[in-house]
């Protein structure tokens, strides 16, 4: 008999908070909602608070919504977090795999559902290069654009760390397995952090083998943001022929532009990138998270927090 491991998502606001020394009484008023797609897809996200959402977060590649409920707890506003088409409790699309003008377009439906007065969005790594494209495709849709460790600059070749841990096996025998895997990629994370963020981003199979919830061609392999087929051996250099319509974007983004990027090794924002932001935008705020990788709202969450609350009070 195989033994089954519990789950409920709602279950472990509490461990998040006083892992990060956030006061903790009475548990978050969170609920899940799906948004229709007009070809009958569904986009699910996690609505915080009773409001009207402030603001909208979107992950990065093979994550889900869950990965900002450190930063969630800490702000405490009304907001929306999305599972990305292919992440999460969404589906992908049927015809192949996502690319960023797809995952735009899909997000500007749920921001219209389910935020349709937030003025931030805020995007990490894959959800940053979306939240470029929501920006050229609906530039009236949010003000202030807020990336979290990424830029039209970042390649293949600078993420192949995270790419690599993503591109392992598909399938795991039991929950140490893959357990241990993520420790061995993520050394500057808690076990207790990486458990739980398991547990959101995995699923148990009938015979007690574990695989992520992610569709895995949706995520590290670097899709054209125009949504042309390209081969698995694209250089970086055309990686970043295909961003340069998101360099555009950021340019002429009409809102505030913030990056925050992470500063330990695990970070894929160098210093040309920032640069290039700088150039592009010398009007644009940059913050660096001395004590974060790639993924700041695990590394540093009530610190991004804290910038993202500075940035809507502003």
């Amino acid at each position: 008999m195989v033994d089954r491991v519990a789950y409920d998502e709602f279950a472990y606001f509490a461990d998040n908070a006083s892992e990060f020394g956030i006061p903790y009484s009475d548990p978050p008023e969170v609920r899940r909602e799906a948004v229709s797609m007009a070809d009958g897809r569904a986009i699910s996200a996690l609505v915080w608070g009773t409001s009207a959402p402030e603001l909208v977060l979107i992950h990065g590649g093979a994550q889900n919504a869950h990965t900002w409920d450190t930063v969630c707890l800490a702000l405490g506003r009304p907001l929306v977090a999305i599972d990305m088409p292919g992440h999460g409790h969404s589906d992908a699309p049927a015809d192949g795999p996502a690319n960023v003008q797809r995952n735009a377009q899909d997000i500007a439906v749920v921001m219209r559902a389910l935020a349709p007065n937030a003025r931030t969005v805020v995007g990490m790594s894959l959800g940053g290069l979306t939240t470029m494209a929501l920006s050229a495709q609906e530039p009236a849709l949010f003000d202030t654009m807020v990336l979290v460790d990424m830029t039209p600059g970042v390649t293949r070749g600078k993420a192949k760390q995270i790419a690599d841990f993503v591109n392992g096996p598909k399938s795991f025998e039991n929950f140490d397995e893959l357990l241990a895997r993520a420790i061995e990629f993520n050394p500057t994370r808690t076990e207790s952090s990486l458990r739980r963020g398991i547990l959101h981003n995995a699923e148990q199979l009938e015979d007690g083998s574990w695989v992520w919830r992610h569709a895995r061609h949706n995520v590290f392999s670097t899709p054209p943001v125009d949504g042309s087929s390209a081969p698995e051996s694209s250089s970086d250099s055309l990686d970043q022929a295909r961003h340069a319509a998101l360099w555009d974007a950021i340019e002429s983004h009409a809102g505030p532009v913030v990056l925050a990027r992470g500063m330990r090794e695990q970070s894929v924002v160098d210093d040309d990138d920032e640069a290039e932001l700088r150039r592009r935008r010398p009007d644009a705020r940059v913050e660096h998270f001395v004590e974060a990788g790639h993924s700041i709202q695990g590394d540093m969450p009530v610190e991004l927090a804290a910038l993202i609350d500075d940035v809507l009070s502003e």
